[in-house]
């Protein structure tokens, strides 16, 4: 059986599903057609039910909930890893315009929550954020993936670690990515794929660079230790399984209780 999965580039991501897809664990009679798309990309097509699997933010978990099923396994999700506001060094603050990486991201859905006081929000792909607050064309923007580790070469400086406010309002980790499966997909089938994100994520901690070349080929930052860095902030016990916390975390961001 071949299931559509859609995941994105960044290394947290490939780092997780590269036993799966890879054939470093067995799958059994499954296969697995992988498409890589940008944060925002994925959220559309899942709003559009286009892939069996697929990444997606949890601000949008709301809407989908009658097509996907969320998966245990899987997600991004934990403390000190929120997005960041960051703005030109030196500029005057307050900020008026602020880039973010799409409308219906985790992301955008914080910076709201956290600052409602701001409202020229202009959706732009979350590589190009940093070049446009370093040019002027925006007075901030909002920082996600490997962004968030570089920033400081581009000149800029930090406003507000929007991870970190979260957690000191609400004392939880911070929910990001999740994965999800289609709800039409047997029960039983969904539960199979989810211990395999499992065995594939154990894998890739177990055996760090095994992935390596898989990770460094889908990473538009190749500097090693930025995508050991990164990695090493999105891929924890929480991406094994969400637990009590992360579940208390994802009904406090999405009004939704997993199941």
């Amino acid at each position: 059986m071949t299931l559509s999965l859609h995941i994105s580039p960044c290394p947290n991501d490939t780092f997780m599903f590269d036993a799966l897809v890879n054939g470093r664990i067995d799958c059994g009679d499954l296969r697995f057609e992988v498409e890589y798309h940008d944060i925002e990309a994925l959220n559309r097509a899942a709003a559009e039910g286009r892939a069996d699997i697929t990444k997606i933010s949890y601000a949008v978990l709301p809407g989908i909930r009658e097509q996907y099923a969320l998966l245990d396994s899987g997600s991004a999700l934990g403390r000190g890893n929120g997005p960041l506001l960051v703005g030109r060094a030196g500029a005057s603050h307050p900020v008026g315009s602020v880039a973010v990486p799409g409308l219906h991201t985790t992301a955008h859905a914080l910076l709201r929550r956290l600052h409602p006081e701001l409202h020229d929000l202009r959706p732009l792909l979350f590589s190009e954020i940093a070049g446009a607050v370093a040019r002027g064309e925006v007075d901030a923007g909002v920082l996600i993936h490997e962004g968030r580790f570089v920033y400081r070469r581009q000149g800029l400086e930090l406003l507000d670690d929007l991870g970190l406010s979260w957690e000191r309002t609400t004392g939880l980790p911070l929910p990001l990515g999740a994965i999800v499966m289609r709800h039409t997909l047997p029960p039983e089938l969904r539960r199979r794929v989810g211990e395999l994100l499992r065995r594939s994520i154990a894998y890739a901690r177990a055996h760090p660079d095994a992935s390596r070349e898989y990770v460094r080929s889908h990473a538009r930052e190749l500097d090693d230790r930025v995508i050991d860095a990164h990695i090493a902030l999105f891929v924890n016990d929480y991406s094994l399984s969400l637990g009590a916390d992360g579940r208390r975390a994802v009904e406090e961001l999405t009004g939704i209780a997993p199941e």
